[in-house]
């Protein structure tokens, strides 16, 4: 009675295994970028790329990003929903929208949820992307913008000067006479 009650369990076990084996995963990934306007105001353009990682599609794929309060952002294009018929397996989709706000201050946004359908289950199943960090709208941003054109020429720039200053200071160091010989020269003469 044991060893059949054993074999049930090991059977579930492994049944529950293979049916969750060929479903999908979903990972999203939400990225902001600031864009500082001559208006006094700061354009927000948001990506969010949306994969499945799982070995099965997703249907009726919806994606909803409402953590935009109408009061700070103002929709410049695109829309906070998008949804896809089916998301096959390692496939990816993104979506993009840009905002505009001219209210100061920090922003703290919520993740996208993602909702999808698995053949498998009757419930739609939930994902979430990842957090953004905390936007700073029009902060002060000068010390950091000092030197940027000088990073930017070392960046590209900087192994070739590195390189002909190496060369230069071989060229000059062989070519120019040691004082060990000038002194020699000088009781020569003497």
């Amino acid at each position: 009675m044991k060893t059949l009650i054993a074999a049930l369990a090991v059977l579930l076990f492994v049944s529950t295994a293979f049916a969750s084996s060929d479903s999908p995963f979903i990972v999203a990934h939400k990225k902001v970028s600031l864009t500082r306007l001559k208006s006094g105001a700061e354009r927000v353009s948001v990506t969010i790329d949306v994969y499945n990682q799982g070995s099965g599609t997703a249907y009726d794929v919806s994606l909803t990003d409402d953590s935009w309060t109408p009061e700070i952002f103002n929709l410049v294009s695109g829309s906070t929903s998008k949804t896809w018929e089916r998301l096959d397996a390692g496939s990816v989709v993104s979506h993009s929208i840009v905002l505009e706000s001219g209210v100061k201050g920090v922003f703290q946004g919520a993740p996208a949820v993602i909702k999808f359908r698995v053949p498998t289950k009757a419930a739609l199943q939930e994902a979430y992307s990842t957090p953004i960090l905390p936007l700073d709208i029009l902060a002060e941003r000068t010390p950091e913008k000092k030197f940027e054109w000088a990073k930017r020429l070392l960046a590209r720039y900087g192994s070739q000067v590195s390189v002909v200053s190496i060369v230069g200071l071989f060229v000059y160091l062989v070519a120019s006479p040691s004082k060990s010989s000038a002194a020699k020269a000088s009781k020569k003469r003497r």
